[in-house]
């Protein structure tokens, strides 16, 4: 089944399509008959459409169109089905310049609000308020935190005047308010984010040798943490942000070591001749995950911060890499190579069941969300161009960000606000 909502895109879900919850997110009336500069109904829709635990009910299927508690007809909402039932009003200030959003949730089956509550912003700051608003209603509803104002970070690769350029951008989840926060002539590679989401590590080839970079989001401030020989690769943000796992190659082999921010002294974490790369941490800053090849190719393992041998995780296949922890450090995603192609895989840590995801073909590896219900991934599209494309990690529902190009890359998730 496939569909292109409002707003540029595409959703496709693939199966489990009966597990989704019914919702109508009602057009947002306005007493004063002022039109906000964005469509915030159709942010919140789309949202909770990409979230795939939701089935968005068309505005053109609705039999009515309330704006508050008051005027909605519960029968109306069950004879389609819906289990939920969003309404609301925007109005606008002109003595300050702010939109109002009054905004009510109710339970159709108990005829019952849920939630409701009234919000304000700018108009540059309306995107954001319909993300806040998303995020309210998930939580509501499901129990999980919502990951709608959590943003992304990616680099893009294009041809300027023949020139190779490389670009650093951010953006809001769903691919909108992209910024460039750095160019460069060289490749740039494997961003990652802060715990307080104000800065950003990442892999910069300035001076024809890479090196990690940290970069303050706001201002643009960088500086260089690593310029070792031979590889400086992978930065991950420790949970605490005080230090990072990186890979280096400056005592021979590629190993995992542990860099403090203070000091900027390696720490070296692994001791084997074969490649030691790709670490990511546990939430709880006591173990990490990595990809090593020392049983003969490329294989998940974990480890220890303070010591002891490291654990081999997945068994399925020849090539499972770039692992990447649960937020609840239960289990670990990590790409899964299958007759060619790729896939997001899933081991439990405490039982050791592996599975694979077939609905989620990519070309490189997946970032998970920092609620654990979906994951992000570069695919390339039918017109050759790359895409960044969403799964749940059920695997059930994809969805393609309105964010395609040709050399689009490393997409990184931020944590929670």
């Amino acid at each position: 089944m496939a569909l292109t909502a409002q707003g540029q895109m595409v959703i496709r879900i693939t199966e489990g399509a009966e597990k989704r919850m019914p919702l109508a997110v009602v057009p947002f009336g306005s007493t004063d008959g002022q039109g906000a500069p964005e469509n915030l109904d159709e942010i919140i829709r789309n949202n909770l459409t990409m979230s795939g635990d939701f089935e968005l009910l068309a505005p053109q299927r609705m039999l009515s169109l309330p704006s508050s508690g008051d005027d909605i007809h519960f029968r109306d909402w069950r004879v389609l089905g819906q289990q939920f039932v969003l309404v609301g009003e925007v109005d606008y200030r002109p003595d300050d310049d702010r939109y109002v959003l009054s905004y009510e949730l109710f339970d159709v089956s108990q005829q019952k609000r849920i939630l409701g509550s009234r919000a304000s912003a700018a108009p540059s700051e309306l995107r954001s308020l319909a993300h806040h608003v998303s995020d309210r209603i998930y939580k509501t509803i499901t129990g999980i935190p919502g990951i709608f104002s959590t943003r992304l970070a990616f680099v893009t690769r294009t041809r300027e005047e023949g020139d190779v350029v490389y670009q650093l951008q951010v953006s809001d989840v769903d691919g909108k308010r992209a910024q460039v926060l750095l160019r460069s002539s060289e490749p740039i590679l494997s961003p990652d984010w802060s715990p307080d989401r104000r800065e950003l590590t990442y892999v910069s080839f300035e001076g024809g040798r890479p090196g990690v970079y940290r970069q303050v989001i706001k201002s643009g401030e960088r500086r260089r943490l690593t310029s070792f020989e031979g590889l400086n690769s992978a930065p991950a943000w420790s949970p605490d942000g005080d230090s990072l796992l990186v890979t280096l190659s400056k005592d021979g082999s590629a190993e995992v070591y542990r860099l403090p921010l203070d000091t900027l002294e390696p720490e070296r974490l692994t001791h084997h001749s074969s490649i030691n790369t790709e670490a990511s941490w546990s939430p709880d800053g006591e173990r990490f995950a990595f990809t090593s090849d020392r049983s003969g190719n490329p294989q998940v393992y974990i480890k220890d911060l303070d010591g002891g041998r490291a654990q081999r995780l997945t068994f399925e296949g020849s090539y499972n890499a770039r692992p990447r922890f649960g937020p609840d450090g239960e289990e670990i995603f990590f790409l899964h190579r299958r007759e060619g192609r790729y896939y997001l895989g899933a081991v439990e840590l405490e039982s050791g069941d592996e599975r694979v995801f077939s609905a989620s073909e990519m070309d490189e590896a997946p970032a998970i969300s920092p609620n654990g219900r979906l994951a992000i991934y570069v695919t390339q599209a039918r017109n050759g161009r790359n895409a960044l494309e969403l799964t749940t990690v059920d695997g059930n529902a994809r969805f393609t960000l309105p964010v395609r190009h040709p050399g689009i890359r490393d997409p990184a998730w931020s944590p929670l606000n």
